[in-house]
């Protein structure tokens, strides 16, 4: 009997001295084993460390550029269907991000908006479009959208700041168009924006030539068969493209006393299957100049 309580009592104490002795070990093995993986931060090499970062990076990149492409996507597929609205809406959250292809489509949206909106409310929206490209030609200066949509804004600013304005702008405009076509050989579009150019400066009323002549030393200078070039180059680059290039070959045909080709382009520009109020709008000139001839 006393040996057995002898026996109890000597495993008890075995059990309690393990039980010291792990509560002592174990923080010293955590320790230990914390140190190890220090160590091995430590003697990582940079290159390694760089890579993991590169790569986090990289990856945060791409998610950018991915958001990005969704965006200017979505903005060109709300155009399409002619809502002006909604891209403001999308891209003006964005506009502070320096993306030129963001900007160049937020002052496209805007300069649209600007044609249904009332006079004060176009003034506005003009000249904010206009400071977004300004903006976009300061961070990438060889962009044929920024170009192009510079000179159409320009030209809207400069109508609202009255003749003498839109006489000064007229070779910054024409600059623009220029810079364009060359960034974008053949573009459709500005080679029709560079036939109106033409058009209007030989098309210019006495009294505005003579603004003109004070306002320049050589005063902007063109023909309407400069104009004809462009505008018959337009159709050439795309058949069809735009009712009011039908619509300007034929009034600088009429212009040149080529009735029979005017005639024939005016009643395309009449016959044009109309979009929009832009094409419909087109669609009567046409047909009030033909009943006058």
């Amino acid at each position: 009997m006393l040996l057995q309580r002898l026996y109890r009592f000597t495993n008890f104490n075995r059990i309690l001295q393990r039980s010291l002795l792990y509560k002592n070990f174990h923080p010293a093995c955590k320790k230990k084993i914390n140190m190890q993986v220090i160590r091995k931060l430590t003697v990582m090499s940079p290159f390694t460390v760089m890579g993991l970062w590169g790569m986090v990076k990289s990856n945060n990149e791409d998610q950018t550029q991915i958001t990005t492409k969704e965006l200017i996507a979505k903005a060109d597929a709300l155009f399409d269907r002619g809502d002006y609205k909604s891209i403001y809406n999308l891209l003006s959250n964005y506009k502070d991000n320096k993306d030129v292809e963001i900007l160049w489509r937020l002052s496209r949206a805007v300069y649209k908006m600007s044609e249904m909106a009332s006079d004060v409310e176009a003034k506005k929206l003009i000249y904010e479009g206009y400071d977004l490209l300004c903006t976009a030609l300061e961070i990438q200066e060889d962009h044929y959208a920024v170009h192009k949509w510079m000179s159409i804004l320009l030209n809207s600013k400069s109508i609202l700041e009255g003749t003498k304005a839109q006489i000064k702008e007229s070779y910054n405009i024409k600059n623009h168009m220029q810079r364009a076509l060359d960034l974008k050989p053949g573009d459709a579009m500005v080679l029709y924006m560079l036939g109106c150019w033409c058009y209007e400066v030989s098309n210019l009323a006495w009294y505005q030539r003579k603004i003109a002549s004070v306002v320049f030393t050589e005063p902007p200078i063109s023909s309407f068969e400069e104009a004809l070039m462009y505008h018959e180059n337009a159709e050439k680059a795309d058949p069809n493209f735009y009712s009011r290039n039908l619509l300007m070959l034929g009034k600088t045909y009429l212009k040149l006393n080529r009735k029979e080709d005017a005639i024939k382009y005016l009643k395309k520009a009449a016959e044009f299957p109309a979009k929009d109020d832009e094409d419909q709008k087109t669609k009567q000139e046409a047909q009030k100049i033909l009943s006058s001839i």
